[in-house]
């Protein structure tokens, strides 16, 4: 028994930081989250009402008329495009437990440790920047195409960004992590 711990110890190493890095997060990013009362008074957490508030620029900035209001029996954010509700914006849209997510991993197969935070701030920075525009880029899908949304929220943009993570943490394991050092030398 012994001899399988050693040789499959890297294997450990990696789900141990990497359980204890998302659990570690995760319960953070829900004690945040339990600041807010969504249940009666239908609060949105600050987090997500900035996420809306940026797609909502970025529509603005791109000549469409756009605008947010709280909705009224739901912890949610109503995005309206020429006066068109097209979309809510609620605590899953914020891509923050996608960003727990890459920093778990990115952690568990780290590198040196200025690489490793510079590439999690940067990777999450990203992260947030493509789901805003992910987010607009839907809504002005959704206002042209309704009858499209199951492909569209639930396949293609969920699609989008996962590929991203994706592609980001393939970056990671063969450019900065550990083990692409040791494949370099």
């Amino acid at each position: 028994m012994k001899t399988y711990f050693k040789q499959y110890r890297p294997f450990f190493v990696f789900l141990i930081k990497f359980f204890s890095v998302y659990v570690g997060l995760t319960l953070l990013y829900q004690f945040y989250l339990n600041q807010f009362d969504n249940l009666i008074l239908f609060q949105v957490d600050d987090f997500t009402q900035l996420v809306a508030r940026q797609v909502q620029k970025t529509l603005l900035f791109f000549n469409y008329d756009s605008s947010l209001e709280l909705h009224d029996n739901q912890a949610s954010v109503k995005l309206f495009l020429n006066q068109v509700y097209v979309a809510r914006v609620v605590e899953g849209c914020n891509a923050l437990s996608v960003m727990i997510l890459f920093t778990a991993f990115i952690v568990a197969f780290s590198g040196r440790w200025m690489h490793t935070a510079l590439f999690v701030v940067a990777g999450c920075i990203l992260i947030h920047v493509l789901n805003v525009l992910r987010i607009a880029l839907l809504c002005l899908a959704l206002l042209h195409y309704p009858e499209q949304e199951h492909l569209l929220h639930g396949v293609v943009f969920p699609l989008f960004i996962y590929g991203v993570v994706f592609g980001l943490w393939v970056i990671w394991v063969n450019k900065f992590s550990l083990h692409a050092e040791k494949n370099a030398k």
